[in-house]
């Protein structure tokens, strides 16, 4: 498996497919902004030439924070190191763009990503009204 920038033909597929990956309506949370406008420093992994993953992520334009949007990972390939290769290319390519933290957020409940998050380094805090009144996030963070 390897991990490589986001091109369009992968960005068109993931539209296409991240419906059946998540069991459910996302497709309108791979908003185009995330390939046009803020998709430098998103990744894919491939095997063999399926795309087996993807992180939608940038750098904040006024902070020093690369911030991971929405990440993917297909059925088959859940628990074999796909998740872990994105964050690691993610992490590498802010960096060198000068971030100094990285964060990513979720809903309460979510004890995948939580468990996720923890085993790669970050931090979790459960933040009140967060994306709204009555609305809390797990804020998850890692300094670089």
């Amino acid at each position: 498996m390897e991990t490589r920038p986001l091109t369009k033909p992968d960005y068109d597929r993931i539209v296409g497919e991240i419906d059946r990956w998540w069991a459910g309506p996302t497709s309108a949370l791979a908003h185009p902004i995330f390939f046009y406008e803020l998709g430098r420093l998103a990744r894919v992994v491939e095997d063999r030439g399926l795309l087996v993953g993807f992180l939608l992520g940038f750098r904040c334009p006024d902070a020093a924070i690369g911030y991971v949007h929405l990440v993917g990972i297909h059925p088959d390939y859940r628990r074999r190191g796909v998740g872990r290769m994105l964050y690691a290319a993610f992490e590498e390519d802010c960096r060198r763009e000068g971030c100094r933290q990285l964060k990513a957020i979720t809903t309460l409940g979510n004890e995948g990503s939580v468990r996720f998050h923890a085993a790669v380094g970050w931090s979790a805090a459960e933040v009140e009204d967060y994306a709204g009144p009555g609305r809390p996030r797990i804020v998850f963070t890692k300094d670089l």
